[in-house]
């Protein structure tokens, strides 16, 4: 028997994606999956209810009827409080949950015992992140457009042009982590021609992005004394640090952003997880900055939010497969068919069953095995 999904209205401030686009309800229906969608959830993302209607979803008016009539509610947010009354037993929530850094989030969800599967957890053999990619590279390209506009005078910056300009040296870009949202980030500054440092433990992943961009991007090894240095040289200062399903490392303390030069700019892309700059906390996108040091800091949890029509469709083109497969078969079944699946199982049965996120939360992981027979 499919499990009938439901898409709210993203509930978090200044999030406008959506978790499923028409083209995705078509495909659900395709396979005799039930859809709701909640009317205008798709709105902020330029996608209209008939859209969804055509494609073959019920509209439904009431947020509350659509995590009632639901069995698998599929978002694109980690749930907020005015949500976790509409947690029970049974039910199924998909979404980015990054409960490291929201531990209220796990509390409520463990309380009510639903299964929780989050995107950023799910793991391929090789390490990747599939889902976790679209937005991280969405994120990664858009840092570089948000230290650009930050460093403009007016915005509070020091008046740099990422580029310099004929007979002018260029703004100097530290991207810290040379994953998917460092990567972007490093190849947006380059094609702006900033001189880019970029920044990873592995030296595999740097020889990698040594040989496409052939020298483009200056390749560093990371340790405490090459980021003191580039980070007190730096006009833009872009975190990218992640630990799959943990808090991210900090790697900037407070002393070096003291260092930095007044009117600098620090982009904290790791904030969703925590933050990798110590001097970072969570911001929106209606006050997206503050000053610390002398020094301007951009923290928004959900950057691809500001741009949602591109984020919603690279989304779904990478969860759609596995929302199928978990509608169709039901969670059991599925984690047992996908393991990089199994690994997004965070809380299940009252429990936290993915390694990783219970030590970010400092609670005892229980085998996925040993509760799976409870799931929904």
């Amino acid at each position: 028997m499919t499990l009938r999904v439901g898409v709210p209205t993203e509930t978090k401030i200044d999030e406008f994606r959506v978790a499923v686009t028409p083209e995705g309800v078509r495909e659900l229906s395709v396979h005799g999956v039930e859809v709701l969608v909640q009317a205008g959830a798709g709105a902020g993302s330029s996608i209209g209810d008939e859209a969804y209607r055509r494609a073959g979803a019920e509209i439904v008016d009431d947020p509350a009827e659509v995590w009632e009539r639901a069995e698998l509610v599929c978002k694109v947010k980690e749930p907020l409080e005015e949500e976790f009354g509409f947690f029970r037993d049974g039910l199924v929530v998909f979404t980015y949950l990054h409960l490291a850094a929201y531990p209220k989030v796990a509390d409520a969800l463990l309380s009510s015992g639903l299964t929780s599967i989050a995107y950023e957890t799910v793991q391929l053999e090789d390490g990747a992140l599939p889902l976790l990619a679209p937005m991280s590279e969405v994120a990664g390209r858009m840092s570089v457009q948000v230290g650009a506009h930050y460093l403009e005078r007016h915005n509070g910056g020091r008046g740099v042009l990422l580029g310099g300009a004929p007979g002018v040296r260029p703004a100097r870009v530290v991207v810290l982590g040379a994953g998917n949202v460092g990567w972007n980030a490093a190849w947006m500054a380059a094609g702006l021609e900033a001189e880019v440092d970029l920044l990873d433990k592995s030296v595999d992943r740097l020889r990698f992005i040594d040989q496409i961009q052939m020298g483009r991007i200056t390749t560093l090894a990371s340790n405490r004394g090459t980021v003191e240095q580039v980070v007190a040289e730096a006009d833009l200062v872009i975190g990218a640090v992640l630990v799959p399903g943990g808090r991210a490392p900090v790697v900037v303390s407070e002393e070096m952003v003291a260092g930095m030069k007044p009117g600098a700019v620090v982009v904290d892309i790791a904030i969703d997880q925590g933050g990798c700059i110590e001097t970072s906390h969570e911001t929106t996108h209606k006050d997206p900055v503050f000053e610390s040091h002398g020094v301007i800091h951009y923290a928004v949890g959900n950057m691809p939010g500001a741009v949602p029509n591109t984020s919603t469709y690279a989304l779904t083109n990478v969860t759609l497969p596995y929302l199928a497969e978990l509608a169709r078969l039901g969670v059991p079944a599925a984690v047992s068919a996908d393991a990089a699946l199994a690994l997004g199982v965070n809380t299940l049965g009252g429990a936290v069953v993915n390694a990783a996120v219970a030590e970010a939360l400092d609670r005892p992981a229980v085998a996925l095995d040993g509760v799976l027979g409870g799931g929904s």
